[in-house]
């Protein structure tokens, strides 16, 4: 059996690969070359992948599958974070139709802006995209499209164009809703739940039973495959 042991820290400064649109201003008005309603119609790249990856599984807010799965993991993320995109795009896909697709796991999202400034209108963005439901889409988009750490990339003209990239997302809620009274309220109850989870780097992920107290895994584990799905399934 697997041991799911204390957190190790994680180095996530240093350059990422994806795609940067050009710095825009702060404004959360939708372009007149942006649709309102997101579709995969000039979508960010890899969109297609990523409503494959999610079609079908029920989200509810924060949490990606079905609210009575057995097991539950809770992961703390940072949009802007090499190692979270390490995680969400070459681990996660297999661990999604393994475990949360069939209604053993459910994954909670917490996200945190922990790398720097950048990494605030991203979490803004996810829990926004968490009303309706598509903030593992929405944060998905992001990671396969990540640019350098607090270059300036995640600004409002990327979060409007990956808001628009995800299926049936109502892009002009998202831009009102990333600085609504019920999105800091989130965000502050993240930090709380952080800091009583002693979280010090991204990502961050705990396991274990639904309702019982979750264990913090490993950064070895975090990262390979066969030894995370193996940590899930000893839970039973």
């Amino acid at each position: 059996m697997l041991v799911i042991a204390a957190v190790v820290p994680l180095v996530v400064a240093g350059a990422a690969v994806g795609i940067a649109l050009a710095v825009g201003g702060g404004s959360s008005s939708a372009s007149g070359t942006v649709p309102t309603r997101g579709s995969l119609t000039n979508a960010l790249p890899d969109a297609d992948a990523v409503q494959r990856e999610f079609a079908g599984i029920p989200q509810h807010g924060l949490v990606l599958g079905s609210p009575k799965a057995p097991l539950t993991m809770i992961e703390y993320v940072d949009l802007q974070c090499p190692g979270c995109r390490a995680f969400e795009t070459e681990v996660l896909p297999s661990i999604v139709p393994e475990f949360v697709r069939t209604g053993k796991l459910k994954i909670e999202a917490r996200p945190l802006a922990f790398i720097g400034p950048d990494s605030i209108p991203g979490r803004k963005a996810a829990i926004a995209a968490a009303e309706q439901n598509r903030a593992f889409n929405f944060m998905q988009i992001v990671y396969a499209n990540q640019g350098t750490e607090n270059t300036g990339w995640l600004n409002q003209s990327f979060i409007e164009h990956a808001a628009a990239s995800v299926p049936k997302m109502d892009v002009r809620r998202l831009l009102d809703s990333q600085d609504s009274a019920a999105v800091q309220k989130t965000i502050g109850r993240i930090n709380s739940q952080g800091d009583a989870d002693r979280v010090s780097s991204t990502p961050s992920l705990f396991l274990g039973k639904t309702g019982s107290k979750l264990r913090p895994v490993l950064s070895g584990v975090t990262f390979d495959q066969a030894k995370l799905a193996a940590a899930i399934r000893s839970l039973g």
